[in-house]
């Protein structure tokens, strides 16, 4: 797991924010000139005499938010922002490929819901599609194919579906892999004087 950077390079970091302040302080960071990234999906409760679909965040209590060392004192001011979540008094970047496959699924428009924690499983990638290249962990639930993505450093697990079409296993060898070149060692016959000669030499 990566260590939070020195240097002034930006990176995402999880923040552990106030109980359904989320979209408060997504607001209030975009409107600091931060980038904030606050995934939410549809949940289908049971309302009265009726269902409804309601926006609920992939990840309650937290907002993702991209800022360098210089920016921390700002994060660390805006309303509703308990923390920076990490070890101790050290804060802990989140995987960038974690954060992009997540980024890559909403903007595709796939379907996504909060899962447990997965850490084991059938491993895949995906090979076409919007979310070609990413890696996760293949699930069949409700009868269908999902892909469950995590961020490690929160232990917190999406599903997203997929095409079955579209998964492929991690590590299959290539039919026809290049082969490494051939080094042949040329032995030369010692001279009268008992020495080798080695050309260009």
């Amino acid at each position: 797991m990566p260590n939070e950077c020195s240097h002034s390079s930006p990176r995402w970091y999880a923040l552990y924010v106030r109980v359904r302040h989320e979209r408060v302080v997504g607001i209030q960071l975009a409107g600091r000139g931060l980038e904030a990234f606050l995934p939410f999906y549809l949940s289908r409760r049971k309302w009265a005499d009726r269902y409804v679909s309601l926006e609920m965040p992939l990840f309650p209590g937290y907002v993702f938010c991209r800022f360098s060392s210089e920016q921390r004192i700002s994060v660390l001011d805006t309303s509703g922002v308990v923390r920076i979540v990490g070890f101790g008094r050290q804060s802990i970047p989140v995987d960038d490929e974690e954060i992009n496959a997540i980024q890559r699924a909403i903007a595709a428009g796939l379907d996504c819901e909060p899962v447990p924690y997965v850490e084991v499983g059938r491993a895949v990638r995906i090979q076409s599609g919007p979310l070609a290249g990413v890696d996760g962990i293949l699930r069949n639930i409700k009868d269908t194919h999902r892909l469950v993505l995590s961020i490690t450093l929160l232990n917190r697990s999406v599903s997203v579906e997929v095409d079955a079409a579209d998964v492929g296993p991690i590590g299959v060898p290539d039919p026809d892999p290049p082969q490494p070149p051939v080094h042949i060692a040329h032995w030369n016959a010692p001279d009268s004087a008992g020495h080798h000669i080695v050309p260009g030499k």
